[in-house]
């Protein structure tokens, strides 16, 4: 009898554990999708410097202001305005290829622009030192 009840405190505990880290996770998610979609609505009002000033460390390390403006200018105007944006998947990682180890949530959008019907916009929010999830990575395809 001991030994069956001690296997159900140690499920019970490993179950609310399990629990806790799912939700965790969850919270995180969710403030990072806030965090990409209030820099997604700067890159979409065509305000790309306060969109990098507002982008992570590691972002800015990679691509200067400059090089910023001539990328959205090159790759995203010439898709039109933006027409539509829809949540596809939402994934919480602490590794990601060619990026140090770190609290990422790597989020799509299946999105339709006026001159492109059919994009995949992924949007790479990270936590930095500060506590802030700021956007390091954004990809359309």
């Amino acid at each position: 009898m001991k030994t069956f009840l001690g296997s159900v405190f140690v499920g019970v505990v490993l179950t609310i554990v399990v629990v806790g880290i799912v939700h965790a996770d969850q919270s995180l998610e969710k403030e990072a999708q806030k965090a990409a979609e209030f820099w997604l609505s700067l890159v979409d009002s065509s305000e790309y410097s306060e969109s990098w000033n507002e982008a992570a460390q590691i972002f800015k390390q990679k691509i200067s202001l400059q090089q910023w403006k001539i990328a959205l200018e090159s790759d995203r105007i010439p898709l039109g305005k933006l027409k539509s944006r829809r949540l596809k998947t939402v994934a919480y990682t602490e590794t990601l290829p060619g990026a140090p180890d770190g609290k990422y949530v790597v989020i799509q959008y299946e999105t339709t622009f006026d001159k492109k019907k059919s994009a995949i916009e992924t949007v790479t929010p990270m936590m930095e030192k500060d506590g802030q999830w700021r956007v390091s990575g954004y990809f359309i395809r």
